[in-house]
């Protein structure tokens, strides 16, 4: 298999997630003792955080590239990037390293749309919520997009920020973001897609009544399916 290039660290504990559901498989697949060829480079969030905040999205855009290189000078053959809100520059990373890059919403995408699906709820950080990159790539592919309003994107992205990334669960949040959901299911949404690799630790299936379409494990699973694919070449 050849060597995937993980940019992780936004936060790390969702990229745990990524290296466990990658590698559980890898292993369901080719059986015995098996597992991914990864190279994880794994940035410190607080930076990424505050550029994030500052709007500095060219000075974002620049380290990932940078960590693009990295991992392609440390063996990498393909890239996949462990969040959802840095795919704002994905084709930049893919462009100035020259490596094949899986994406996020793609592989998304394509889930929502063999389940037969078109009208989607998206939760996730504020950018990616507000922000056309990603819900123009969702569109691309055939999907309608629904985001909740003003103050209840404040609040998802305040828990996500200041609860999840930090490694707490709450109760409370979890009610909150069913309640919202449900609003948006009012609105029309077929089914809600957990656009930020974060937000799988507090949104479970049973909270709520609508199919649910988890970024961090498709996003994991097509990561896997390359590595394995790469294998039987």
């Amino acid at each position: 298999m050849q060597r995937i290039g993980i940019i992780g660290g936004m936060s790390w504990e969702s990229t745990q997630l990524y290296y466990r559901l990658i590698n559980e498989r890898v292993r369901a697949v080719k059986g015995g003792l098996s597992s991914a060829p990864l190279l994880i480079h794994s940035v410190d969030f607080a930076p990424v955080a505050a550029l994030q905040a500052a709007g500095d999205w060219d000075g974002l855009t620049r380290l990932m590239v940078q960590a693009g290189l990295d991992l392609k000078a440390a063996g990498a053959r393909s890239l996949a990037i462990a969040t959802n809100t840095m795919h704002k520059m994905a084709d930049e990373v893919a462009a100035r390293t020259g490596l094949p890059l899986i994406h996020i919403a793609d592989a998304t995408a394509a889930c929502v749309r063999a389940a037969g699906l078109t009208r989607v709820a998206l939760l996730a950080t504020r950018f990616t919520m507000e922000q056309a990159f990603y819900r123009d790539r969702l569109t691309a592919a055939g999907l309608s997009v629904l985001v909740p309003d003003a103050g209840e994107r404040a609040e998802i992205h305040r828990v996500i920020y200041e609860e999840l990334c930090r490694g707490m669960v709450r109760d409370d949040s979890r009610a909150t973001y069913a309640r919202i959901i449900a609003g948006l299911k009012d609105r029309g949404a077929q089914a809600v897609i957990l656009g930020c690799t974060e937000i799988t630790m507090l949104v479970r299936p049973q909270d709520i009544e609508m199919p649910l379409f988890d970024t961090t494990a498709i996003h994991a699973a097509a990561i896997a399916d390359q590595a394995i694919r790469d294998d039987l070449q």
